[in-house]
């Protein structure tokens, strides 16, 4: 089975392309951070992702570096001769499947900043809809009921 699932902040913008055929294909660069023992330097991989036809003009469309997604897909190996005849192996990552995570305005943002952009904070309930207890919305559903401790299965 071949499948991978990433989730991380691309660290370029994507580039666009399309085939000689016309069908559109995107290179995304993700960035990943990946555990490491405590108190040692943190540790970031990029890894290369190819998007194929109308997601890949989506990607290149709606998202730009910073932006956090997910990734489903299967990895892949290819080779070919670079321009002075040497063999180059490439490790890529073929998506199914990108989900943008977050929004347009997430990038940049900190956690202060989103705070203050909460609209429960200050009390400020003038807004929000709220429901009374004694206005119980399944009243007229049937026959009140008693439940005693005795009756619980636990």
């Amino acid at each position: 089975m071949n499948k991978v699932f990433l989730i991380g902040r691309l660290s370029r913008d994507p580039e666009l392309r399309h085939t000689t055929s016309g069908t559109a294909v995107c290179q995304i660069s993700v960035a990943i951070s990946r555990p490491v023992a405590q108190g040692s330097e943190p540790v970031t991989d990029f890894i290369n992702v190819t998007v194929w036809n109308k997601l890949a003009e989506n990607i290149a469309k709606y998202l730009s570096k910073g932006r956090q997604v997910a990734v489903e897909g299967r990895i892949q190996t290819r080779n070919y001769e670079n321009n002075e005849g040497k063999k180059v192996y490439v490790t890529e990552v073929i998506a199914s499947n990108v989900e943008f995570l977050g929004s347009a305005n997430d990038q940049n943002r900190n956690i202060s900043s989103v705070a203050e952009e909460n609209p429960f904070d200050n009390n400020n309930f003038d807004e929000v809809e709220t429901t009374s207890v004694d206005n119980d919305p399944f009243a007229s559903f049937g026959e009140k009921i008693e439940i005693s401790d005795n009756d619980l299965p636990f």
